[in-house]
């Protein structure tokens, strides 16, 4: 069952929520709650209460506690050998065993191998798995407990589609106990999300799908291509973004300030902008994790003298495995490469502009600026959507 997408989820749901909103009025929400909690709906999203299929729901649920016990295992490993000072290549063995999964994953279909590895919310397993080795590499993380490490993995209100969150925050936050003022703040916030989370995701993604984006699809002609455009970009933003509002409005329920992951995108001034405003902890998870460290070991190493090309390169790399995080489908290969084109011709563009000042920064260059971004982010999305191949 996936998490979000239906009433009978709720259903499940509630029952659990009740029991930590019980325990957080009276000021006992510890992390036993959530640990608790989390288990209790994983087995809701792979139907082992209400079994529909038992064949897929076993194979995919021990697929799930076999990644868990796999990247746990990497983590203490890796732990160790940080410790013991050990050369390089084991920095890049890390990284790659923890991606194996998901290569697996996304390379297998290709060779013909169809439904023997996945599971809902691998790729997003992986980037939480992937923050946990980087922060070691990095010397940040000196420790982890597996139970801290298991609960971050498989948090149940953002395990399928994110908001991705970093490890050391999210222990920070939910092992910090909350009292009762506390959470009735937390409590509000979490009912404002979920009710947002409602109107996008049920109302208005519904409305704008079932009334705008089938028939046009369903039209000839690059009016209706347009038209399509212009309907797959808002119904991918409130259902998304409806997915994230109950997936952080859940998290505040249970004791954790999940990250948000929108901000008023279509109001972006410039293509950077809506990057600061979309998928927030993807777009910025890409930034500390690949982007700016390939830009670090590249000026490290000298690979290239011109540091503007350093950066651009870089885009392409960040925007490029984005794009191929999607799927190995050419519209999302091309998705991301047009988006590093996008980011290095306005960084570009900004600083030809800075000698020349063609335009300037008052408030009709700033709306300007929102009309030009929401054209080019809404074709992006006409290319992600697959409509065009």
């Amino acid at each position: 069952m996936t998490p979000f997408a239906t009433y009978a989820y709720f259903g499940f749901l509630l029952g659990p929520a009740i029991a930590a909103l019980w325990r957080g009025l009276r000021g006992r929400l510890t992390v036993n709650v959530a640990l608790a909690v989390t288990v209790v709906m994983l087995a809701v999203q792979f139907d082992l209460i209400w079994d529909m299929d038992p064949l897929v729901t076993a194979r995919q649920f021990w697929l799930l506690l076999t990644y868990a016990l796999w990247e746990g295992a990497l983590v203490k490993a890796y732990l160790v050998a940080k410790a013991r000072a050990m050369p390089k290549w084991v920095d890049r063995t890390a990284v790659l065993l923890s991606l194996l999964p998901l290569l697996g994953y996304k390379l297998l279909p290709f060779l013909g191998v169809e439904g023997v590895w996945g599971f809902l919310g691998i790729s997003y397993l992986t980037f939480r798995s992937l923050d946990v080795i980087f922060g070691i590499n990095d010397g940040l993380i000196k420790q982890v407990r597996l139970r801290d490490f298991w609960l971050y993995l498989l948090f149940f209100p953002t395990a399928a589609s994110g908001p991705v969150d970093r490890f050391r925050r999210f222990v920070k936050d939910w092992e910090r106990p909350r009292e009762r003022a506390e959470y009735l703040q937390d409590l509000d916030g979490a009912v404002q999300r979920i009710m947002r989370g409602f109107l996008y995701k049920f109302l208005l993604a519904y409305l704008v799908r079932v009334y705008w984006m089938e028939p046009a699809a369903a039209g000839q002609g690059w009016l209706a291509v347009l038209s399509y455009m212009y309907a797959y970009s808002l119904y991918l933003f409130f259902d998304f973004a409806g997915y994230s509002a109950f997936a952080v409005g859940v998290s505040y329920l249970v004791g954790v300030r999940s990250p948000e992951n929108f901000d008023s995108p279509f109001l972006a001034r410039n293509i950077r902008d809506f990057w600061n405003r979309w998928h927030i902890s993807l777009s910025t998870w890409f930034r500390d994790h690949v982007y700016m460290r390939f830009v670090m070991t590249a000026t490290r190493r000298k690979w290239l003298a011109d540091k503007y090309a350093i950066s651009y390169l870089g885009f392409l790399i960040s925007m490029g495995l984005m794009g191929l995080w999607h799927g190995l489908q050419l519209h999302y290969i091309v998705y991301g490469l047009y988006h590093a084109l996008l980011i290095i011709g306005f960084d570009w563009l900004s600083r030809w502009n800075k000698s020349r000042k063609i335009w300037g920064t008052g408030r009709f260059w700033q709306a300007l600026g929102v009309v030009i971004t929401l054209h080019v982010v809404c074709f992006g999305f006409l290319i992600f959507s697959g409509h065009l191949f």
